[in-house]
This record gives C-alpha cells, sequence and structure tokens, in this order.
C-alpha cells in the first residue's frame, strides 16, 4: 500500500506577526498531514513568538532577503513535497491539496499558482502589468510555459527542490526557480488561485522599481548565463555594424582620393571588427561550457527519484547465493 507523500509547507518571513498565525492554521487545516516551517528573516515584531504560538516549526536566516532564506530552508528541510508560500496571507491555502493532485497525477516537479486578484488592493495594476511584461521576456527567452513568473505560491517536487543551485538573495528567486524548470525541460503545470489583500496592519516588503529592476538584472544574467551564444552573437553584430558604419566614409573617401585622411576613425572600425569576432568566439566557448553545466545538472536531477517515484533500491544477492570477496583481476 503506498504511503502518503511527505509534505512541507515552507514560509519565508520577515516581519509578519499580524498575519502568521492565520496563515499556519489555514495551511493546516488545507494540508492536516503537512510539517509548517516559518523561517525567520531578522524579525523585529513578534513574528517568531506568533509562529510559535500557532505550532509552526521554527527556523532562521540571518542574510537578509527571500532567495537567502528559501536556499536554506531548501538545505535544512526534507519532504517529497515542498509547497512554497508566504506568510501574509495573500494565497489562498484552500488551492494547496488542488495543487499537489496535480503534481501527483501528472508527476510534475512544479506547479504554479497563477495569480488571480481579488481586488485592486491585492494585485496592482502596476504589478500585473510588470508581472507580464517580465513573464514575457522569460517567455521569449526560454519558452512560453509559464503564466505567472513572479508567483511565489508554488508545489515542487524533492528533486526539483535538492537539484537547485539557488543563487538568488531576494526576490528574484521566483525568477530563478522558472528558469531552472524551464531549462532542464522539466514536467510543471498550473492552476489558477486567488490573490488577496493583506491583512490591515501589514506592509508588503515589495518595493516596486527596485525590485523590479533586480528581477530584470537577473533576467539579463541568466540570458548571459543560459544563452550565451545568442546573448554574444548580438553584441557581436552590433560591433560589426559599427565597424561598418566607421568604416564607410572612410572606404568612400578612399575611393574618391585614393587617400586615407581619417585614421583615427579606420581605427576605430578596425577595433569594433576585433571587438566582433572576439564576442562571437566567446559566445561558442560559453555555448561548449554551458551546455556541460546543463548536462551535470540534468544527471543531478535525474540521480533523485522523481514524484511518484521510489528511491533505487540497493541490489542484494539472491537467497542462497554466495558473494565472492576476493577482488578481481583484470589482465593488463
Amino acid at each position: 500500500m503506498p504511503t502518503a507523500p511527505r509534505i512541507a509547507v515552507l514560509l519565508p518571513c520577515h516581519n509578519e506577526a499580524v498575519a502568521i498565525a492565520g496563515v499556519v492554521a489555514a495551511f493546516r487545516a488545507a494540508l492536516p498531514g503537512a510539517e509548517i516551517h516559518v523561517y525567520d528573516n531578522n524579525s523585529t515584531d513578534g513574528t517568531v513568538a506568533a509562529a510559535r504560538a500557532a505550532g509552526a516549526r521554527l527556523g532562521e536566516e540571518a542574510l537578509q532577503g527571500k532567495g537567502n532564506v528559501l536556499r536554506r530552508m531548501f538545505s535544512d528541510i526534507e519532504a517529497d513535497f515542498f509547497l512554497m508560500a508566504d506568510g501574509d496571507g495573500t494565497y489562498d491555502a484552500a488551492d494547496a491539496p488542488s495543487m499537489l493532485a496535480l503534481a501527483l497525477a501528472k508527476r510534475l516537479d512544479m506547479v504554479t499558482a497563477v495569480r488571480v486578484g481579488q481586488g485592486d488592493a491585492a494585485y496592482r495594476p502596476g504589478h500585473a502589468w510588470g508581472n507580464r511584461l517580465l513573464t514575457g521576456l522569460v517567455g521569449a527567452i526560454f519558452g512560453r510555459r509559464q503564466a505567472d513568473m513572479l508567483s511565489g505560491y508554488r508545489m515542487l517536487s524533492r528533486r526539483f527542490v535538492k537539484s537547485f543551485p539557488a543563487l538568488s538573495g531576494g526576490f528574484e528567486i521566483e525568477t530563478e526557480l522558472t528558469v531552472h524548470a524551464l531549462e532542464l525541460r522539466m514536467p510543471i503545470g498550473e492552476i489558477r488561485s486567488a490573490y488577496g489583500a493583506r491583512p490591515a496592519g501589514s506592509a508588503s516588503k515589495l518595493r516596486t522599481f527596485h525590485d523590479g529592476a533586480r528581477i530584470l538584472a537577473t533576467i539579463l544574467a541568466l540570458l548571459q548565463r543560459e544563452r550565451p551564444l545568442p546573448f554574444f552573437g548580438a553584441l557581436a553584430g552590433l560591433f560589426l555594424l559599427a565597424a561598418i558604419g566607421f568604416f564607410a566614409p572612410v572606404f568612400t573617401t578612399y575611393l574618391a582620393s585614393g587617400l586615407v585622411p581619417r585614421l583615427p576613425t579606420f581605427l576605430a572600425s578596425v577595433c569594433c571588427l576585433q571587438l566582433s569576432f572576439l564576442a562571437m568566439a566567446v559566445g561558442l566557448i560559453l555555448d561548449t561550457v554551458t551546455r556541460g553545466r546543463q548536462e551535470a545538472r540534468r544527471i543531478a536531477y535525474l540521480a533523485i527519484a522523481g514524484p511518484g517515484c521510489r528511491e533505487p533500491a540497493t541490489l542484494s544477492p539472491a537467497p542462497g547465493a554466495k558473494l565472492d570477496e576476493t577482488p578481481a583481476v583484470h589482465p593488463g
């Protein structure tokens, strides 16, 4: 008889004393057998006491930022499935069983809750527009398989979590999670979920323009790291266009007079041409390196049993068989 999967609910928190008790209670009601983990991130408002009173398992991370907290949680906690959420009460805990059921039924490594705002106070139009823009940008680069790249409400398999490098420090962690799944071509899915307003008395930690700029910078860094040939190929093309632009008037003058009076312009065209060749060479070399890194990540991912699969059994001898303890000697 198959055993029920172990579920860990991960709630990274910074100053969420107003909401955290209700969030813990909601997820305990939605997933009665799950372990609820609250990791505090330098709170100063009684978040730890509220989480302890609610019966959550407590942890802490001193490095500030959601990405840092989740990296610590991914390394500390063991489970078959990990449910990421926020401690601010904006995500609907009642949808957690549906996310788990979808992950189990289709053996998915990630199920994302696509946020459906319950009024402007919950999902401000500017945030929704920025999310669509950034999600569309990632989709154009890495594949259009996610409708809400910045959602922080996700069900993740053990092999996803334990093969995820988690390099981000802040709110850009969701971008990194999405690109990790798209790059390894993992089986993923989505459900639509209500996204509500924060409870009265709590304040959002999201800084719209600052965090949006960090997410955009993360996307560009991931493009350079995961798609080096297109990235450096585009740079090579720009340098080549600049070289042609510098060289065209010099060549026109040379055809008319047989002289090259614009020597600095000619040298600038030569430098741009060399930079174009260099950028293309760097792109080709890094593309080979990236392919090797992707293969290594894929092997690490496959080394962990997937959703609904058993861990590989250790081979044991058949009954009555004798083990030859003499080491084999190979000629030559």
